[in-house]
């Protein structure tokens, strides 16, 4: 199989989660993780004789999406009944938007090795999401806790390439929703989600191949190995001189293989019509104005300001604004008075190590700047040697606690008793008469090892700059 004569073409529809506190029609909750079928009502679930009315927070959030990914904004849209059948689905349709989507014909610029490319973006429209099927040893339900979640729906040109563009386009797009406040994009929660469709086609060709959407994609690793798997699998097709066939597929991450869900479903087959119950959206010149100042600084400027501002290494500024929430609690810690390169080594090192080991995203750290800032005061001013700070530092990143209090409480803070300092250093002198010779002799290595003798006396108390120099004193007298 010759793969390096074909070309992937690959477009997105990408499904993000909006984070309003009620649902887009009704004023039931949209917090995650509730028993199933507590959090919807008849409109949500469609029983006759209920009116939806739409939630203008979801219509500004998409609009803000709309305007940071260099969209057209409609001042008059619409939203359309999509009709189809499935059991997590109650009312047989879903709201969406068809013909006259919220935001229209931008743009995102995605960045690698090879350079900038630009994405198109088709369109950015409102709609509401489905229940979910649940399966357990005992039979099958459906929650309708999802039922009327409001969602927007970003859909790409067939701009991508490889499994990398469409990666860097997806935490571009992950970016863009967190700064703008629209979402947490949390793929664990499914709060993000990306249905893929690939065709290949000979190296050189103009015509699109048979595509396949593979849809419900809610990891990156997840979307990465489907796309190599599904390009491998279409190019064995046509080498074998069999067709690829236009359908929707499943992807099984555990399994690392794919299978086909039913025939891909064309605009005709939904029976779009204009929602009866509902206007169309209708937003003044004024309105976009108004929203458009609140367009908050996105991480590219952002980053920018930490390398101006801050003095921070081009790398360090990436990674803190890479997510929303890293940069907000780099932030306040430098307000609180924090030197920037050292809030930003404690963020890039012992944060992303902690999240890294428990396994959470960094958008989900949840300790304020302010503690770590304080944390930082006491490492610079000699009360909290490095270990101890960052053992205290693990208890801020777990439960947020004052460090100040805590190294009290836990007796923690560096002995400032001049007194106790010469006594213990004079008695791992006289302790290690050949160590000390050692040292006078030139090892000056050793010195490390009698200054751990000194901090095992002290229990840790003591300020290692304060014993070394102390020793150094004493040793060269």
């Amino acid at each position: 199989m010759n793969t390096s004569a074909y070309e992937m073409v690959i477009g997105l529809e990408v499904h993000v989660e909006l984070k309003t506190k009620s649902k887009i029609f009704c004023s039931c909750s949209t917090a995650f993780g509730a028993a199933p079928n507590t959090q919807c009502c008849p409109v949500c679930t469609g029983m006759p004789g209920t009116l939806p009315v739409l939630n203008e927070q979801v219509v500004r959030y998409a609009v803000l999406a709309g305007m940071a990914t260099n969209c057209t904004i409609a001042s008059f849209s619409k939203q359309d009944r999509k009709n189809y059948f499935y059991p997590d689905l109650p009312k047989a349709y879903q709201i969406s938007q068809y013909d006259l989507p919220l935001c229209e014909h931008g743009y995102l610029d995605i960045e690698d090795e090879k350079g900038t490319k630009r994405i198109g973006i088709t369109r950015i429209h409102i709609e509401e999401d489905a229940g979910k099927l649940v399966h357990t040893d005992y039979g099958s339900g459906a929650d309708c806790n999802r039922c009327g979640v409001p969602l927007i729906e970003i859909v790409s040109e067939p701009d991508m390439r490889d499994d990398e563009e469409v990666i860097q386009y997806l935490e571009s797009l992950r970016m863009i929703a967190q700064y703008i406040g629209a979402s947490d994009c949390k793929l664990q929660e499914g709060s993000m989600r990306a249905d893929v469709n690939l065709s290949v086609r000979e190296q050189g060709a103009e015509a699109f191949g048979t595509r396949t959407e593979t849809k419900n994609l809610s990891s990156f690793s997840a979307i990465s190995h489907m796309i190599q798997n599904e390009t491998t699998r279409q190019i064995d097709l046509l080498e074998s001189g069999r067709p690829v066939v236009q359908e929707t597929r499943h992807w099984n991450e555990d399994a690392q293989s794919s299978y086909a869900m039913r025939s891909k479903e064309n605009a005709q087959d939904y029976r779009y019509f204009p929602d009866p119950d509902l206007p169309p959206v209708e937003i003044s010149d004024e309105w976009i104005e108004k929203t458009r100042e609140s367009l908050p600084e996105m991480q590219p400027e952002r980053q920018a300001r930490y390398i101006r501002d801050y003095g921070l290494p081009a790398y360090d500024a990436s990674i803190l604004t890479g997510t929303k929430r890293l940069a907000d609690i780099f932030e306040e810690t430098v307000k609180e008075g924090a030197n920037p390169k050292k809030a930003s080594n404690w963020l890039m090192v012992e944060a992303m190590h902690l999240c890294k080991e428990k396994k959470i995203d960094a958008s989900d750290i949840d300790f304020s700047g302010k503690n770590l800032a304080t944390l930082i005061h006491m490492v610079d001013e000699g009360t909290l040697s490095n270990g101890s700070a960052k053992k205290i530092f693990e208890e801020i990143f777990d439960h947020d606690v004052d460090p100040e209090q805590y190294a009290e409480e836990h007796g923690m803070k560096v002995e400032k008793d001049e007194g106790a300092l010469d006594e213990a250093v004079n008695s791992v002198i006289d302790a290690n008469p050949a160590v000390v010779q050692q040292y006078r002799d030139g090892k000056t290595k050793v010195l490390g090892f009698l200054v751990g003798q000194v901090m095992k006396q002290m229990k840790g108390k003591a300020n290692p700059a304060d014993v070394n120099k102390k020793l150094a004193e004493k040793l060269n007298a």
